[in-house]
This record gives C-alpha cells, sequence and structure tokens, in this order.
C-alpha cells in the first residue's frame, strides 16, 4: 500500500512498524512428503503419454494418482500457465492462495499444491524442479509462483481497450471445453488461478508491484508433479513467451511446452498416504 502523505502519523507510528512478523504458518507444521521414496518410484517410471502444447494455446491432460507429470521446455524459453481439477469432481480445483499461505509466493521441490475447499488436500506434490538452482536472485525474483492470476481478456481490454483471443485465461477455458465436451462459456467458471510455471516473478523493493521478468528456463528444464489423486490439468504456453518484456502479444517468441505422463512401479506406492478429502465436516451439519 502506498503511504498517503495527507494522514499525520501518530506518535508511536515507528513502534507500531517496529513489531516483529510472525509466520502464519511456520516450517514444519505441514507432514513433510516422503521425498526419498518418490525417488525410488521415480527410478522405476515409464512414459504412457505425451501432450504437446502449441505456443499461444492450451493443452490438457490427464494423470492417474500416483503417476508422475512433467512439464517440459523443449524448443526456447517459455512459461505456461497451469489449471488442476479433480478429474472425477471439476468443483475440486487447484488453490493456488492457499498454496501460497501454507507454502511460499514461490515453489519447488517438496511443496504441494493444494485443492480448494471444502476437500483442501495435496492434489499434486513437486517431486523434482530443474530450476531448483534460481532461488531468489538480487531483484527478489523466483520460479514457479503461485501469486499473480494469468492473463484475462478482460484485463487486456481494460488496460488496452482491445480485445485479444490467446490470453492464457481464454486458452485454458478453450482447452477444459473441449477435454469436456461443453462451450467455453460453460467452461470458463471452472478455470482458476494459477501455477505460473517457469514464469520469474515477484514484488518490487519500493513500490510492491507484481513484476516479471526474462525466465531462466531453458530446452531440457521440467518441472515434476506426482499426482496425489486423479487429475485432469491444462496447460497454456502463454503469449508472453519467456514474459520478459510482454503478457499477451503476437510479437513476443513463443514455443511450444510439452507435458509427459509417466507411470512408476505402483507396488513401490502401496503404503503411499494418498489423501482423503479434509476431515472438517462442520458446515455440513450446520456447525
Amino acid at each position: 500500500m502506498s503511504v498517503d502523505p495527507r494522514i499525520v502519523p501518530p506518535a508511536d507510528a515507528a513502534a507500531r512498524r517496529a513489531i516483529k512478523p510472525v509466520v502464519v504458518y511456520p516450517n514444519g507444521t505441514l507432514p513433510s512428503p516422503d521425498l526419498a521414496l518418490l525417488e525410488r518410484a521415480r527410478a522405476t517410471m515409464q512414459k504412457v503419454d505425451e501432450v504437446i502444447v502449441p505456443p499461444r494455446e492450451g493443452g490438457t491432460f490427464r494423470a492417474p494418482k500416483g503417476h508422475f507429470i512433467r512439464i517440459v521446455s523443449v524448443e526456447g524459453p517459455q512459461v505456461g500457465d497451469l489449471n488442476l481439477w479433480n478429474a472425477n469432481d471439476l468443483t475440486e480445483r487447484f488453490y493456488s492462495g492457499k498454496t501460497r499461505a501454507l507454502h511460499a509466493t514461490h515453489v519447488s521441490t517438496g511443496d504441494r499444491l493444494w485443492s480448494s475447499l471444502p476437500s483442501l488436500r495435496p492434489m499434486a506434490t513437486i517431486s523434482h524442479d530443474t530450476l531448483g538452482w534460481y532461488g531468489f536472485d538480487a531483484d527478489g525474483g523466483g520460479v514457479h509462483d503461485v501469486i499473480g492470476t494469468r492473463c484475462d481478456p478482460y484485463t487486456n481490454r481494460l488496460l488496452s481497450g482491445g480485445d485479444y483471443h490467446h490470453c492464457c485465461h481464454s486458452n485454458l477455458c478453450r482447452a477444459l471445453g473441449k477435454a469436456q465436451g461443453i462451450s467455453m462459456r460453460d467452461a470458463e467458471p471452472f478455470v482458476h488461478d494459477v501455477l505460473n510455471v517457469f514464469m520469474c516473478t515477484g514484488f518490487t523493493a519500493d513500490t510492491k508491484q507484481y513484476f516479471m521478468k526474462a525466465s531462466p528456463v531453458r530446452p531440457g528444464d521440467y518441472l515434476e508433479l506426482f499426482a496425489e489423486i486423479d487429475l485432469l490439468g491444462a496447460l497454456s504456453a502463454c503469449p508472453g513467451g519467456d514474459c520478459s518484456a510482454e503478457h499477451s502479444s503476437d510479437a513476443a517468441a513463443c514455443y511450444p511446452l510439452k507435458v509427459e505422463i509417466y507411470r512408476p512401479d505402483m507396488a513401490l506406492l502401496t503404503d503411499w498416504p494418498f489423501p482423503e478429502p479434509n476431515g472438517y465436516r462442520g458446515i455440513a451439519e450446520g456447525l
């Protein structure tokens, strides 16, 4: 928030600002996934499906629980906007806000992608990230954020006065509609805030505005997810390309993204605690 110069600070303003912050959900609050077990499963996995998402378009994929999903850079630096749903119930979908609160503004190996209320359970666990070396740069930027929403034609019209039909929101609506055999209009209410795969973002140090910068992703890099439930996913190859300059554009250099689905030796996952929907039932019982 900006400072309003018309408001006179109270005498104890400095003391109020100096109060120490408290992390809302401290590290260690959540049970940690067994990454060693996932590593053993990863060593056995075989590719069972592959989807190519064209530049400035969207595509869908399905991954049964216990399978691995790789989102792969294949030709050039390209970011992708990811939506996830329970494959059997579209009302249970990825909850970027709760994922951000439980983990951080940017996610990587060991973090989980959580589903919407009332289910609130892990949909996927990040099992490998070839950009895990990046961390946060001197500008405060990091990769794979859960703070941005997705480029959309409504905001584009608000800011530019023009219409653009390949924003990630529209791409996701088209892809979901095609996958489910419904119209874009009927698909739109299910499209939600995204995981910005490979996108490098942060907040400016002075004004705290959301920024983007050139993604560090290169061909061969991938983000890998372990499906905790049966998943339907949609991915948009953002029309901003690597998001180094423009967010939605026919001028930016754009490249395809590849989604690979892998099946491991499922016997290794016999004891994996695949999550049930959240156990709280108070609202359902009128409490």
